[in-house]
């Protein structure tokens, strides 16, 4: 079949298998990804590493990748069935020259696609080489080298990834906490499998069976209909805290022992103060959305908010680039830029909770309080006819306020905030608002949501 060329996002490649790409892209882009890394690094002796979800389709994609990959001369080292983190950990630790991560993330068992990296997991996307690869796999004559590549398998790569994880934190300081984890049948149940042999304290475990057909519920706990069991169950349980990731493992969502889903913007700023009590004075990345408490926990702490586009290769990107040593993006994406590379670290992000709450000596709940100062819209879409005419419409309505187009339109006014962008892939607009109060943030949503829609 003929590839889609919308399947080359921003951040990713991603579709509707069967339906926009099928195996001949999967076998395309290994030739072309060492086509473009043999370039970019001056040699053909590259090894790459290439990993899998547990999605349908995604032994076959892998097998294909694989197979284009050592047709055009270099090594795979394949990984097999493997998160996202997982993966990128394996890029960085063992110093690989890059590699291919077969997985849609939290899209519907429909989807599947590719996540690329060169070394130290350092992303490409969109500005960093997707429209190369775009280019690559959809128009060039790509060879087959004389000499095919080899595979060698790595099996160790968990078990190394949970060791460098634990090293993190003193386990010996953690109290045996209640915690019930929903990985939503994807791949977050893989590496707290893991985890949770050396925690102390009682795992309990949902929707924990690797399954593509995300029978409990799709895997993206940022839409609040997917973290409803998980809060329900922490209630249920007594549990000091509930946990869920996405289809990849890479994001991660908290619940308190009240049963309440923890926005990620909280989350973020809590995570800043503890990384900056860790390493004082340090740039702290996060993405434009609104979610203020992170800022201005930075400041309160002593470190350097430095502000990003939304998407989590941008925001890898620039935290490299200023040398950001933690970035949150507030979809649920946390990541540490470490000296082997910086990714999401969802094991180390739980890790750090765990350790906060048994220092504090408090519920999560208590804990959580006083970041609660905002009140947030959580994110809105809307399609549009004109995203372009929409978004200069809002500048001009909301000029009086200080502006922002860092990424879409950011507005500021003392009493609240937003932000509203384009997305990647469609004409949609997205609003994220927040406000100093609950009546506030609601009347200034309609508010926008009228003008965006009108």
């Amino acid at each position: 079949m003929t590839t889609n060329p919308k399947v080359f996002k921003t951040y990713d490649i991603r579709g509707v298998y069967k339906e926009e790409f099928d195996e001949e892209l999967a076998y395309r882009l290994g030739l072309a990804f060492v086509k473009m890394r043999s370039d970019e690094l001056g040699r053909g002796d590259l090894k790459l590493v290439v990993a899998r979800d547990m999605r349908l389709s995604s032994p076959t994609l892998h097998a294909e990748v694989v197979r284009g990959i050592t047709d055009a001369g270099a090594t795979v080292i394949d990984i097999g069935l493997a998160s996202t983190p997982t993966f990128y950990f394996a890029v960085a630790n063992y110093e690989y020259d890059g590699g291919i991560q077969i997985s849609a993330s939290h899209n519907p068992k429909e989807y599947n696609g590719f996540k690329l990296v060169r070394e130290r997991a350092l992303p490409i996307g969109a500005g960093t080489g997707m429209e190369e690869i775009q280019t690559l796999v959809m128009t060039a004559e790509l060879s087959v080298a004389k000499i095919k590549g080899t595979v060698e398998t790595e099996e160790e790569v968990l078990h190394d990834q949970v060791a460098h994880d634990l090293a993190s934190i003193s386990v010996i300081d953690l109290k045996p906490f209640k915690i019930v984890i929903d990985p939503a049948n994807a791949m977050g149940a893989q590496y707290f499998e893991e985890l949770f042999i050396h925690l102390p304290g009682e795992l309990i475990k949902m929707n924990w069976e690797l399954d593509g057909t995300f029978p409990a519920h799709q895997a993206d706990p940022l839409q609040p209909e997917n973290m409803l069991a998980l809060c329900e169950k922490v209630k249920e349980e007594g549990a000091d805290l509930g946990i869920a990731t996405d289809g990849d493992g890479d994001r991660i969502f908290f619940v308190d022992n009240l049963g309440v889903a923890v926005e990620p913007g909280i989350v973020r700023a809590v995570l800043a103060k503890i990384f900056l009590e860790e390493r004082p004075g340090s740039k702290i990345a996060y993405d434009i959305r609104p979610g203020r408490i992170t800022p201005e926990t930075i400041i309160k702490h002593g470190g350097t908010p430095i502000v990003t586009h939304v998407g989590h290769s941008l925001i890898k990107a620039q935290a490299v680039q200023e040398g950001a040593f933690f970035a949150g993006e507030s979809s649920g994406h946390f990541f540490l830029n470490m000296e082997e590379g910086c990714y999401e670290v969802p094991m180390i992000v739980a890790l750090k909770v765990m350790l906060e709450l048994s220092k504090a000596d408090r519920s999560f709940a208590e804990y959580l309080a006083p970041y609660k100062k905002y009140f947030n819209s959580g994110e809105i879409n809307s399609k549009v006819e004109n995203v372009l005419a929409k978004l200069s419409e809002i500048k001009e309505t909301y000029k009086n306020g200080k502006i922002n187009e860092l990424d879409g339109v950011t507005v500021e006014f003392p009493d609240f905030w937003f932000n509203v962008r384009a997305s990647n892939t469609e004409a949609w607009l997205r609003l994220n608002l927040e406000a100093v109060s609950e009546e506030v943030m609601l009347a200034k949503r309609d508010e926008v949501l009228k003008l965006i829609n009108s």
